[in-house]
């Protein structure tokens, strides 16, 4: 795997934010993507909610049309990890940012903030709130693209209206 000038490519990474629910699993399966075996990912969410262990739908659905199955992902908090040993933990939200420092305090552990928008808090139909979802599956891919210097594939669904 190439590796951006600015930041040693890791060899493990871990994605942080509230549920593990959203955010973190889709940019879990984005630098799998990537990175295949390469460097060791993993996410967690800070808590857990009611219906633990089901992935929301809406990110099943926007991943599938990259190719990337979420079935395997089982939604865990930070209490939940087997191994807590990375080089680089990114946090998508600032309690999850929060709960990273507190985590590798003492570590040599390089902290990532990207704040990402929650999908979860948009509105309308079903097919604006799957726009709110590529939106910040994409904007993961490009992130993840920047910092690991890998070229982005984002395929878009074909369209049977046009």
């Amino acid at each position: 795997m190439g590796q951006n000038d600015n930041f040693p490519t890791p060899g493990a990474v871990l994605f942080a934010c509230n549920y593990n629910r959203v955010r973190s699993p889709m940019a879990e399966a984005l630098l799998r993507r990537v990175a295949g075996d390469r460097i060791f990912v993993d996410s967690c969410g800070l808590k857990q909610e009611s219906g633990e262990g089901v992935i929301d739908p809406f990110v099943e659905t926007v991943m599938a049309e990259l190719g990337c199955s979420m079935a395997r992902h089982h939604p865990k908090s930070f209490a939940q990890l087997q191994d807590d040993s990375f080089d680089l933990v990114i946090s998508l939200t600032p309690e999850a940012q929060h709960h990273a420092v507190e985590l590798t305090r003492g570590r040599a552990v390089q902290i990532e903030y990207w704040p990402i928008f929650d999908p979860t808090l948009a509105d309308g139909t079903r097919e604006s709130r799957l726009a709110a979802y590529r939106e910040v599956r994409d904007a993961l891919a490009m992130r993840i693209a920047e910092r690991f210097a890998q070229p982005v594939k984002i395929r878009r669904p074909i369209d049977p209206e046009r």
